[in-house]
């Protein structure tokens, strides 16, 4: 190799060096400052002494109003009552539906959004999640008569499929060609009503939620068809790289499941089970939705 061709090496190398240098500066700057910021909010948090979140409040067992009391509670609202107490943090919650919640994080009107909102990797690119404090699987609801005429996933094609827009339960209806029937945060009488009348044929959701609302409403002819599949992880939200908050949230979730705190809650409002731990259920069907 000639000394020509030997220098015109060197420098490609040092050229190559300075832009790898270039972008990791660039790229531990924006770490730094988005720390930074994270830092900040906390400590505005700290300070006002109060944790806003986002619920929807019409979600039975999760977060729903007492009919005795008219009080806010339920699974993940007590959960987040208790993530507060231990962050000597006041919760003040917003009632906002399913497609509300998200922009409410990101526009900065809440810290965090506490509902049943599951894990998915494409959210975990828009959001941050705490550690899971649910695991459970989808199943859906159907008229108690003729089953709605689903008997497997396939089935629902044509059939009207309720609930809100953005979840992934509804995803998955119209990847099975179902019709989305758009319901803005209505109570679960409402939704159990509509497909036993008829108005709809369906509703996939969550299997402990729905197992929970069918058994408080007993007057209202639906089931629960052993129609099972993908299994899912649900935490609380907040915004992208709000890494100071999620630390301490994290660190309080931890330590609520590894005293019990956790189980009691969801044996609490999930009839004696405890979803705050992976189930062994069979699944009867296999799905992938991102």
């Amino acid at each position: 190799m000639n000394k020509r061709k030997q220098k015109w090496i060197a420098a490609l190398v040092i050229m190559l060096a300075v832009i790898v240098a270039g972008c990791n500066g660039t790229k531990n700057k924006e770490e730094a400052t988005q720390n930074t910021e994270s830092a900040k909010k906390w400590a505005k948090i700290e300070k006002a002494g109060t944790l806003k979140v986002a619920t929807p409040g019409t979600l039975y067992p999760t977060s729903f109003h007492d009919k005795k009391t008219n009080e806010l509670t339920g699974y993940v609202v007590d959960t987040m009552n208790e993530v507060g107490k231990r962050l000597n943090l006041k919760v003040e919650y917003s009632e906002i539906g399913a497609d509300g919640m998200f922009a409410a994080v990101n526009n900065g009107q809440v810290d965090i959004t506490a509902s049943d909102v599951e894990i998915t990797k494409s959210r975990e690119k828009k959001f941050d999640f705490s550690e899971p404090i649910k695991y459970s699987f989808g199943s859906m609801i159907v008229r108690k008569s003729d089953q709605s005429g689903i008997h497997s996933l396939k089935d629902l094609k044509g059939k009207k499929s309720a609930g809100a827009a953005t979840t992934v339960y509804m995803d998955i209806s119209k990847k099975y060609g179902a019709e989305p029937v758009i319901y803005d945060n209505v109570t679960n009488d409402q939704y159990l009503s509509d497909v036993a009348n008829g108005r709809t044929d369906v509703i996939l959701n969550d299997y402990y939620l729905q197992k929970m609302t069918v058994e408080a409403m007993p007057e209202i002819p639906v089931m629960i068809p052993e129609i099972y599949y993908k299994p899912t992880s649900i935490g609380l939200v907040m915004k992208k790289n709000d890494t100071e908050l999620k630390a301490k949230v994290d660190e309080q979730l931890s330590a609520m499941q590894k005293d019990g705190t956790l189980t009691k809650l969801s044996e609490k409002y999930f009839g004696g089970a405890d979803v705050s731990k992976k189930t062994d259920v069979k699944i009867t069907e296999e799905i992938k939705v991102d």
